[in-house]
């Protein structure tokens, strides 16, 4: 099923670079079809909740919302409940990039034949965030350091849960964003309904190419997205 939609696409200009163990953005240009008032440019049909590889489109940030409706979301960073006890994101809105969102919907797929759905925490987070966050946690394993950036800062890593038909979360042990041993995947000392909830996440996730951390049940990086340059765009809230 294919819809026109005018979204927001960012092109992404951004280069990651070293120098001096710093990474170095290079400010991004945002292109908003929406605002682009030109008959030269054409509106972009966008396969609704079947997007397909498309190595054209793979470094371009979207909009998770634009191509399925199958998510859930509470995006934590947009609100005060998060470990910075403040929001850092003015709205919440998932973009990754679009190779991403390709795989995170073809692991939805196979959570729907289950009854389960997939709830977001977070997906893209710029750089300024992240450089924030090290403020608050640095030298930790939770937090990654924003001289190299984090792969959330490359718009190929997603914070999530998993919730049944009727939107209530599965018990994994201990919310997002909980820094101690409990959340690690190792960690086994947790009711049998925990383990195979995680199990069930993990499992499904990995076969989509998402691969896990060791401290955090919730964080899953896609693969091919792990190389990709550092971002530090923020989203329109219009």
């Amino acid at each position: 099923m294919f819809k026109k939609l005018l979204f927001s696409t960012f092109l992404v200009a951004a280069l990651a670079c070293k120098k001096q163990d710093v990474t170095e953005v290079v400010p991004v240009t945002i292109i908003t079809l929406d605002s682009l008032n030109t008959p030269s440019i054409d509106t972009i049909s966008l396969p609704k909740f079947e997007p397909k590889p498309a190595p054209e489109l793979d470094s371009i940030f979207v909009k998770l919302s634009d191509y399925s409706d199958a998510f859930e979301y509470d995006l934590r960073y947009a609100t005060p409940n998060n470990f910075l006890a403040q929001q850092v994101y003015d709205c919440g809105q998932c973009y990754l990039r679009y190779k991403t969102v390709v795989a995170l919907i073809a692991a939805q797929e196979d959570f729907n034949k289950l009854g389960y759905r997939l709830k977001l925490y977070d997906c893209y987070r710029p750089l300024d965030v992240q450089k924030k966050m090290w403020q608050i946690l640095p030298g930790t394993n939770y937090v990654a350091n924003p001289a190299k950036g984090s792969v959330h800062n490359r718009g190929g890593a997603v914070d999530l849960t998993l919730v049944d038909s009727l939107g209530v979360e599965l018990d994994m042990g201990t919310d997002f964003d909980f820094f101690g041993p409990e959340a690690h995947h190792a960690f086994t000392d947790l009711d049998e309904k925990v383990l195979q909830n995680r199990t069930l996440l993990k499992q499904t996730m990995e076969k989509h190419h998402f691969k896990s951390i060791y401290s955090e049940w919730w964080h899953y990086n896609f693969l091919p997205a792990r190389k990709d340059p550092v971002s530090n765009f923020t989203w329109s809230c219009s």
